[in-house]
């Protein structure tokens, strides 16, 4: 073999590995995502599409989103799996989340309204053009504590919809904490866009546009959307 036909087949063979390797992490997550509904398949039952979020070090904010349907009696993967963000200090363990302590809840949680910069978007969901007038209260104290209100508020800290970022451009409701609704126990936690690096939120999850984009089309509130959040080795446990 000459030099020149060396150096042509090391590339081609480099790419080859780096091929291999991301289809080795993709199939990985979704056995890991398969594991997790199995697991918890009892609470599942009249879901049949889902949002498996997880991470492998329960303190840290990068995560794997694996987008799973169910075709008759088993789940499959919609779209290949991504990397996302959730909050700054990972998951809280399961029922152990707090207002402001910087985690992302651990559960199942169905996903509920889309708040949106968006004059018209493409989606079967309940969905909600922002202004700025929009507001999610996370005042504890608050009697509009972990809800949506538009207009005047006397609560003393809220969360704006409407962001100078896109952050908020698309922003779906995850229905923690919201039925009942517990003071204290954590609020705004919201499936939203990644804008810049790092990407940690202060407990929400977080997809880049593209992503984004390809499940609002997707979900029907027919099929009981839901997210399933936590850490591996929580979630392969059961909820």
């Amino acid at each position: 073999m000459t030099l020149f036909n060396r150096f042509l087949i090391f590339p081609i063979w480099l790419i080859f590995l780096t091929h291999l390797q991301a289809q080795n992490t993709r199939n990985n997550a979704i056995e890991n995502a398969l594991l997790i509904v199995e697991q918890n398949k009892s609470i599942l039952e009249n879901c049949k599409q889902l949002l498996v979020v997880y991470n492998e070090q329960p303190e840290s904010y990068g995560a794997v989103l694996v987008v799973l349907e169910k075709k008759a009696d088993n789940w499959v993967a919609k779209f290949d799996p991504v990397d996302i963000g959730i909050g700054k200090n990972g998951f809280a363990l399961p029922l152990d989340k707090l207002e402001g302590d910087g985690k992302s809840p651990t559960g199942l949680f169905r996903l509920g309204k889309l708040f949106t910069y968006e004059k018209n978007v493409t989606t079967l969901l309940e969905t909600q053009q922002t202004t700025k007038e929009d507001k999610w209260i996370d005042d504890p104290n608050s009697p509009d504590y972990n809800r949506h209100i538009r207009g005047t508020t006397e609560a003393k800290s809220y969360e704006n919809l409407l962001l100078e970022s896109d952050a908020y451009k698309y922003c779906m409701v995850i229905e923690y904490n919201t039925n009942p609704i517990i003071k204290g126990k954590g609020s705004a936690i919201f499936f939203h866009l990644t804008t810049k690096a790092p990407y940690f939120t202060a407990g929400c999850v977080a997809v880049n546009e593209d992503y984004m984009k390809q499940i609002v089309n997707w979900l029907d509130p027919k099929q009981n959307p839901s997210i399933i959040i936590g850490n591996l080795t929580v979630l392969k446990s059961g909820l």
